[in-house]
């Protein structure tokens, strides 16, 4: 049986205040596997996220993945792992205003050392996929707020990462164009023996998981299965 690719044992993490935003929180993801986070607002459902990309350091407990513990890495080692190893779906964008959409696709490809010709390429299928495949020379200036989160989440999935931590993925979409990008988005996590961390509020993006989970300050309660 293939290891799991994420590992949560004993996470928390309090904010200034103080106030604990969880404590104790102990989490399994297998590959090919979806868990839809859900929650009230302000339970650090986002906070989670980054601290299992590494751009939060917990109070206490441990994240590992694909077997390396982050807390144990520094700054450098966790950015080369993010780049070759995360893909994030930001709430959000971080879309680059100064570079076209197939530019901004490509980005994670480049900055893996990619050849730019393959780079493109693979910029541009990712582009087709989420139904932009006309507008790589647009800048992101010129597209709606579905339009950029379309983009967010082709840049996320285009370097095939092992690992896709998608916040609010389908927050600016319409129920249609959701469903087809959520369709995506499960597509390529399984394909790909990926693993997948949704936080989300809609029922509709917590259909495609695996196991739909509710954060709370004492950890979470499911697990539910899609």
């Amino acid at each position: 049986m293939a290891a799991p690719l994420l590992v949560l044992r004993d996470l928390a993490k309090s904010v200034p205040g103080p106030r604990t935003l969880f404590d104790g929180l102990d989490l399994t993801v297998e590959p090919g596997e979806i868990v839809a986070i859900m929650g009230e607002s302000g339970v650090g459902k986002s906070t989670l996220l980054n601290l299992v990309a590494g751009l939060d350091v917990a109070d206490a407990g441990r994240v590992e993945i694909g077997g390396v513990a982050i807390d144990a890495l520094d700054e450098d080692e966790r950015t080369r792992l993010r780049r070759g190893r995360i893909g994030f779906v930001f709430q959000s964008f971080h879309i680059l205003p100064h570079l076209t959409l197939d530019q901004n696709v490509a980005l994670p490809l480049v900055l893996l050392g990619t050849g730019p010709g393959e780079a493109r390429q693979r910029a541009a299928t990712m582009l087709e996929a989420v139904a932009l495949g006309q507008r790589g020379h647009d800048y992101p200036k010129q597209l709606s707020g579905g339009e950029l989160q379309r983009v967010a989440i082709a840049r996320a999935l285009v370097h095939r990462p092992t690992l896709i931590l998608a916040d609010e993925p389908t927050g600016n979409l319409d129920p249609e164009t959701a469903a087809r990008i959520l369709a995506l988005f499960a597509e390529q996590v399984r394909e790909a023996g990926a693993a997948a961390l949704l936080v989300t509020h809609s029922h509709l993006a917590a259909a495609i998981a695996d196991r739909t989970l509710i954060l709370s300050r004492n950890g979470f309660r499911g697990p539910q299965h899609g």
